[in-house]
């Protein structure tokens, strides 16, 4: 196994080129290019949380979810201020949805995921920990404190030695409001890096976030670093006592045997490897992905060491949140099932999804896996019921109407082209691929491999479509053939590729394809190919 390299040698890595138009959102924005945008929107939870000044249109957080496209144009940037960025929140579903609507966001999801955990942002402040250590070391021998904190609007701070390391915290995690705190054991180190409730600040403090939003539209641009060539070893992290993998134990044999024909070292790993993640060149992901799982710690950790991630945290994202899912296919014209998002507001009035679904319908929470956390309801107190208990896990649910198919179709996208396709067919007497017993066992419906070229052409058009927009990673589009044309259920990260199943048809020629593609990632990364 080789050295462990530096971050800096792998600085392009994990920084795919700019694909504009092809994510449902603009390229990747600095947080000073966003703030210089013509037009802003600022979504407040309150009226009076935020004034508007010149080229800001300040909008509730509730009209924002309910009124897609009625706002800014396209490329707007949206400043998300919202009290709460929890997990499932309406401030959290708010940047979930500006980006699916194609604005650049600040918070990000990716920043607001990131915050959420201290275990997941203290990958990222060791080098913040340096300046800071730095800059306090020119204190020209002034007392300090074992700890303090510092508050940080818009990359800007009133305390003027660390106002350099407040942009950098800033470049970051970019977030609007955010207060940081200090402690000294040894060495000076960032404790905690928290969200600022708009609400709570003063008028004072209102004013200097004002001015603050004003000075980092005239900041300069950050640099990148460039990298060097090295030898490819590659991770799989899986998890040998997970009851459903994305691939199970003879794929998995398959990656590594056919890694070795193509000159890989490719080693499986596990969640107690962490620390060690920085030894490989690249982590591929094998083991089922959530947000608050150590899946995304991974993911997030090869990125901050700039490895080629498949999947990588956006990728997880975007894809464990049906909300944003449904709103990004259908913003993009991606056909799907007739859909609606719900609050906890809208149940009063249900008559308008009764007149253009109709029952039965399906209710979904927007994280769910193997259909856990999908239900089919059949009349209004099935819809009342079922959408009481599923809204006390999330701001927002989804209602979808009922299309029964004797299979759906999966069709594996990787690098904007369709790999491999499948049949799955419904678990036997049950309107899902997946049927649980009251144990929560899962009895799957039966699989069939089948050749690109038996795929109706416009079903893999729309597939490759969908997935495109959420990145160019390893994704698993389900869909359907219905009376109408296909439609598209939902994006998957992180999809099934199991022997005896999904390999059918090509063989090692599935693993080869795989592999191939993250070594050319790792080849443009590293300046050996064009991208």
């Amino acid at each position: 196994m080789p050295a462990t390299r530096t971050r800096a040698a792998r600085a392009q890595a994990a920084t795919p080129p700019d694909t504009a138009g092809e994510t449902g959102e603009p390229p990747a924005r600095s947080p000073v290019t966003l703030l210089r945008a013509a037009t802003t929107i600022v979504i407040v939870e309150q009226p009076k949380d935020w004034q508007a000044a010149a080229g800001q249109e300040v909008v509730s957080a509730s009209d924002f979810l309910d009124a897609p496209g009625q706002h800014a144009a396209h490329g707007a940037a949206v400043i998300n201020l919202c009290r709460s960025y929890k997990y499932l929140s309406v401030g959290y579903y708010c940047s979930l949805l500006a980006e699916a609507r194609g604005y650049a966001v600040l918070p990000s999801v990716k920043t607001i995921n990131d915050l959420s955990r201290k275990a997941i942002y203290c990958l990222d402040t060791s080098e913040l920990d340096h300046a800071l250590n730095q800059a306090l070391d020119d204190t020209d021998g002034r007392p300090m404190p074992a700890e303090f904190s510092m508050d940080i609007h818009f990359g800007v701070t009133g305390y003027t030695p660390l106002a350099a390391l407040a942009r950098q915290i800033f470049d970051t995690f970019p977030t609007p409001l955010m207060r940081v705190e200090f402690e000294r054991d040894d060495d000076w180190k960032i404790a905690a890096i928290r969200v600022h409730n708009v609400s709570t600040l003063g008028d004072s403090q209102l004013g200097h976030a004002r001015a603050a939003l004003q000075a980092m539209a005239l900041a300069p641009e950050p640099h990148r670093t460039q990298v060097k060539p090295y030898r490819y070893h590659i991770g799989i992290l899986h998890n040998p006592k997970e009851e459903l993998p994305p691939s199970n134990d003879a794929a998995l044999d398959r990656f590594v045997d056919v890694g070795r024909q193509l000159g890989l070292d490719v080693t499986l790993i596990e969640r107690r490897d962490f620390s060690r993640l920085a030894e490989f060149d690249a982590l591929f992901i094998r083991e089922t992905t959530a947000i608050n799982h150590h899946t995304y710690l991974f993911a997030k950790k090869a990125e901050s060491e700039a490895m080629v991630v498949i999947d990588d945290s956006m990728s997880i994202l975007r894809c464990t949140n049906k909300v944003y899912l449904a709103d990004l296919l259908r913003r993009n014209g991606i056909p799907t099932p007739r859909t609606y998002a719900l609050q906890a507001a809208d149940l009063g009035d249900i008559g308008h999804i009764e007149r253009e679904i109709g029952y039965p319908m399906v209710m979904k929470i927007p994280d769910g896996a193997f259909s856990r956390g999908v239900s089919k309801v059949g009349n209004v107190e099935e819809f009342r019921q079922t959408a009481q208990a599923l809204l006390g896990q999330s701001a927002l649910i989804l209602v979808q109407e009922y299309m029964y198919t004797d299979f759906d179709w999966r069709i594996g996208v990787l690098n904007r082209q369709a790999i491999f396709a499948s049949k799955y067919f419904m678990s036997r007497d049950h309107w899902q691929i997946a049927k649980r017993d009251a144990q929560g066992q899962a009895q799957f419906g039966a699989a069939q491999a089948v050749l690109l070229d038996e795929v109706p052409a416009d079903l893999l058009a729309h597939a490759v479509a969908a997935a495109n927009l959420i990145g160019d990673g390893l994704y698993g589009v389900d869909m359907k053939m219905t009376a109408r044309g296909p439609v598209v259920i939902e994006v998957n990260d992180n999809p099934n590729i199991d022997a005896g199943n999904e390999d059918s048809v090509l063989g090692d020629e599935l693993y080869r394809i795989v592999l191939r593609d993250i070594v050319r990632r790792l080849d443009i990364a590293h300046g050996l190919a064009a991208s």
